[in-house]
């Protein structure tokens, strides 16, 4: 078996002070547990933060051997000066709103936008660049930002391409639509979790049969599968949980405890099943969190688990598992 350690990477998000503000010394220290403890992937964008994710995790990274991580970041958000700008960022990231977010699936968009994430991460090229939410431009991104990115990739700027999302259907069209060897990964958050696997049907085959690596993201469903004693006011799509989702969640966590494992240890080993998934992204504001994630990963959950919650009706048939 290949070393599962070397497929799970750190989600920058919560260093770009999403919903709660991270002093830049603890940020670092996030970033240094995750390397202490053999992380080598970080996944960033624009967006965290309004540039501050980038920022920190390219400080972070700057005295590092360069071959020795990979880093991805998104396009299709500009981030334009806001002189106007008062209080907090209003997209849920506790800093300063001294910019504002201008959607640009362009050519020439995502040439600015990928020259300013260069600068902000101190590197002079990237290794993964993500369509970053497309869902309302498929148009253009389909036809000016990915082959932009497809001449980027030719010129060394970027070592793959692909896009991100919180949907599955339009990852599909991207994966179906694109000639062969232009996709060569995508980003998919929420929607292929222990919680709920609608992308397991159409999305994952599909990549499976065109080479197209899947990283999953969101594994703890915006918080919900986060922590072994789901709470009442627990979060499920960046929204507090319907009842009913958080009683599904207590039941596969019950599960859990009989065979000696937590709902966020098998909700991060569990998108790993999938032969097409080649990696899984998780995100931590502490350096406990991302020690316990990492520790959490070097431990496999017994199969018994796996087949406990299929007999609970919690996991289906057919869904594979690791």
């Amino acid at each position: 078996m290949a070393d599962q350690r070397s497929r799970l990477g750190l989600g920058t998000s919560p260093l770009g002070n999403l919903y709660t503000e991270v002093s830049d010394d603890a940020a670092r220290a996030v970033v240094d547990a995750a390397w202490e403890a053999g992380v080598r992937i970080f996944d960033t964008a624009p967006h965290y933060g309004l540039g501050l994710a980038e920022r920190r995790l390219g400080a972070a990274l700057r005295d590092r051997p360069r071959a020795e991580f990979v880093v991805s970041t998104k396009v299709g958000r500009l981030l334009v000066p806001d002189a106007g700008g008062a209080g907090l960022d209003p997209e849920g990231f506790a800093v300063p709103a001294t910019h504002r977010r201008v959607w640009d699936f362009s050519a020439d968009g995502v040439r600015r936008s990928l020259e300013s994430s260069l600068d902000r991460l101190g590197l002079d090229r990237v290794d993964v660049v993500y369509l970053h939410d497309p869902d309302d431009h498929w148009e253009q991104a389909a036809g000016e930002a990915l082959p932009a990115l497809v001449e980027l990739r030719e010129q060394g700027v970027v070592g793959a391409i692909g896009a991100g999302m919180n949907q599955w259907e339009l990852l599909a069209r991207f994966v179906r639509a694109s000639e062969v060897d232009t996709v060569d990964a995508v980003l998919l958050a929420n929607r292929y979790t222990l919680l709920e696997q609608p992308a397991l049907a159409e999305l994952l085959p599909l990549c499976a049969e065109r080479g197209v690596d899947v990283v999953a993201a969101g594994l703890f469903n915006s918080g919900l599968l986060a922590t072994q004693d789901v709470p009442d006011d627990a979060t499920y799509d960046y929204r507090t949980a319907p009842a009913e989702v958080v009683g599904r969640a207590r039941r596969i966590a019950a599960v859990c405890a009989r065979h000696g494992t937590t709902l966020p240890a098998a909700a991060l080993w569990f998108p790993l099943g999938h032969p097409a998934v080649t990696g899984v992204l998780v995100g931590a504001r502490t350096e406990a969190e991302i020690r316990a994630n990492v520790a959490a990963f070097d431990t496999p959950p017994p199969a018994g688990l796996w087949a406990e919650l299929r007999d609970e009706g919690l996991l289906g048939a057919g869904v594979p598992t690791p």
